[in-house]
């Protein structure tokens, strides 16, 4: 069953709003002339005047072994005019390994200092846009990077550590200091303490880190594309991603610095993270979906469905697990890749997001919390809403494969199958090359298609695919995908942009200085023209079938059962199209293959795929028994772009 919305305490207490605010008028709005409940903030306060510093705050921790404990640093840039009339304000916080090597934003901006190390620019519209309008903005150097001590361990202890103890010192229960070595104390009596957190990929993933710890004075967190498991960003159920592990990464982002005095926690990022997929301590440490009980902050996901980068499992489990614990909260799902909303939807993002601060760090009534709670990207720029997410009429639907009129090429449907279908690993080909061919009979998957519809079928949430599959030697990976087959127009999420471009001309997003400026180059949707969309995936290695954790040899001609987890998604298949589950081997660029090459055989009467429908069992029923023709697919190939593997990286241009 998808979970229910439930909450173990009111969404939004609107009296105590009410009364925030109308304090707020007080304390932290600009001038008398603001009423008395304000809605919105506004952009009273000088940006060129605005008060720009530096602060070290000590993490308690000794990453590095240097015998001292690590700090990091925190740069900071606050309006002038609430200090000085002892009025406090809130801040936006944006934690990152990436301020000095790789950059922030579709233009990869880094920091920049002055010759006196005094910070110039701060990546982003976030300091431009929210500073004029009585917030600060606070960038952190995660350990090990930039101008911080310590050693970067990709989402652990010190990674998380890194944000939670400047929430700490903002809320005065951590030690600041002035330098990085000195001894002069700095403090935040210029701040309320209520901090929100936002950041894109690896930023975001410390955001999901720190709002599981239950930090007190974290009052929001607005992860994008977010990891909330570092293992499944290596892996799924043992399958490997990718060619190589977290070792590569820490090195990838750490200052120079920090990798001739890392050595030691690079070595454990080897020895803990072993290329067989099985799951360690190191793992238990990066997983935060446990510790969603603990979040006392409210949770604005924002993930592509489409993200090959940070894959859509990872705002699925987390956004399930904050659900199960009650956690207020908000989702916008687009057609993307791996890109901020900045890039593909700028003036509703700027606009929501300022809305969701003002209610979350300044407490204004302003009807953010009474509307829906999930955004969804159709198609390429057109957007429809959902009270909850997912919709309260979805149920869990069991469909079952069977054998068809050729071998490989079976049914989907309510009925349980019988009989078998088998096929061998073909490392060379893909997702999107089974779903081209998925109506012939080919040797390298196994498809099961239903009639073409009658009305509109929805899958929104997460869904499983248990396979019962004899192998014919010791190891084998599994791919399991649903294809919504039927022409439709796209963002092309496997292209360069990822489903964006980027123009030439700008526009400007709150206030500039000489070496800061608001203005960002401009983006447009990239669309193309398919024949059939992939919509969720998932993978495995068959040899987890009795622990997730670890991978067992198979005995060839032995049947074993198994439960792949599919990415979560939100996807409408229309009236004439088909619904189609695949099983395979290696799916080209997205997993890596085995060390054998199997062949699989399916028991179909133990295979079926549990899928969340909204009208459940009914709709789907409904959809087929109501007479449809199907809509012609296209002859010609389609235009989605082909993917380009690489090193991961959850960040990117984008």
């Amino acid at each position: 069953m998808p979970i229910p919305e439930r909450r173990t305490r009111p969404l939004w207490r609107t009296f105590a709003t009410a009364v925030t605010a109308a304090l707020l008028a007080v304390l932290v709005s600009p001038g008398a002339a603001q009423s008395a409940a304000p809605r919105e903030s506004k952009p009273v306060y000088s940006y060129d005047d605005a008060i720009r510093e530096s602060v070290w705050v000590d993490t308690r921790l000794d990453g590095d072994g240097d015998g001292k404990t690590d700090r990091v640093a925190v740069d900071i840039v606050r309006p002038r005019e609430p200090a000085q009339q002892g009025r406090k304000v809130p801040v936006i916080m944006d934690a990152s390994p990436y301020y000095s090597c790789c950059g922030r934003g579709n233009e990869s901006q880094k920091k920049t200092y002055d010759a006196n190390g005094n910070v110039v620019q701060f990546p982003l519209f976030y300091d431009n846009y929210f500073v004029p309008r009585g917030y600060a903005f606070v960038a952190v150097d995660l350990a090990g990077t930039n101008r911080s001590d310590g050693c970067v361990d990709v989402g652990g202890r010190s990674d998380i550590q890194s944000g939670k103890a400047v929430v700490d010192w903002l809320n005065g229960r951590a030690k600041g200091y002035t330098t990085r070595t000195g001894t002069q104390p700095a403090k935040a009596g210029w701040t309320n303490g209520k901090t929100g957190m936002i950041g894109k990929s690896y930023d975001a993933t410390i955001a999901n880190g720190v709002a599981a710890t239950g930090v007190e004075g974290l009052k929001t967190i607005v992860p994008i594309g977010g990891i909330s498991s570092w293992y499944d960003y290596y892996f799924q159920q043992g399958a490997p991603l990718y060619d190589s592990g977290p070792e590569w990464l820490s090195d990838y982002v750490e200052s120079p610095a920090a990798r001739a005095r890392c050595a030691a926690v690079q070595k454990r990022l080897v020895d803990e993270a072993p290329r067989t997929g099985d799951w360690t301590s190191l793992w238990s440490e990066r997983n935060y979906v446990p510790d969603a009980g603990k979040v006392k902050a409210s949770v604005f996901v924002v993930h592509g469905m489409q993200d090959l980068n940070v894959r859509a499992k990872h705002f699925g489990q987390w956004w399930d697990a904050l659900a199960k614990a009650g956690v207020d909260r908000k989702i916008w799902l687009s057609q993307t890749g791996h890109v901020d909303p900045f890039d593909f939807r700028r003036g509703a993002w700027v606009d929501t997001l300022h809305r969701w601060f003002d209610h979350e760090l300044l407490g204004y009534d302003n009807g953010v919390d009474r509307e829906p709670m999930a955004d969804i990207e159709r198609t390429p720029d057109h957007w429809t809403t959902d009270r909850v997410w997912p919709p309260r009429t979805t149920d869990t639907v069991r469909l079952n494969p069977g054998k068809g009129s050729a071998a490989g090429v079976g049914t989907l449907g309510l009925k349980r199958g019988s009989g078998t279908e088998s096929f061998t690993d073909d490392p060379k080909l893909s997702e999107t090359d089974w779903a081209a061919r998925i109506d012939e009979p080919t040797p390298d998957k196994a498809g099961f298609v239903t009639a073409p519809l009658g009305k509109d079928l929805r899958l929104s949430g997460s869904s499983t695919v248990t396979v019962t599959a004899t192998p014919s030697t010791t190891t084998a990976h599994l791919s399991a995908v649903l294809v919504d087959l039927g022409p439709a127009t796209i963002r092309d999420y496997a292209g360069a942009g990822e489903g964006i471009t980027t123009l030439t001309d700008r526009t400007c997003w709150g206030a500039s200085t000489a070496g800061d400026s608001s203005c960002f180059k401009n983006t447009q949707a990239v669309a193309t023209d398919v024949n059939q969309t992939v919509f969720s995936r998932g993978w495995a290695d068959l040899g987890t079938y009795a622990d997730p954790g670890k991978e067992r040899p198979l005995t060839p001609g032995k049947a074993y059962s198994l439960t792949i987890k599919l990415a979560a998604s939100d996807h409408v298949v229309p009236a004439g199209h088909r619904l189609a589950l695949i099983v395979a081997g290696t799916d080209k660029d997205l997993i890596d293959p085995p060390s054998t090459t199997p062949t699989l055989t399916l028991d179909l009467a133990r295979t079926s795929a549990s899928v969340p429908l909204v009208g459940g069992s009914t709709a789907f029923a409904s959809a087929l028994t109501r007479s449809a023709k199907a809509t012609p697919r296209a002859t010609a190939p389609d235009g989605l772009s082909p993917l380009s593997p690489s090193r991961p990286i959850p960040g990117g241009a984008h």
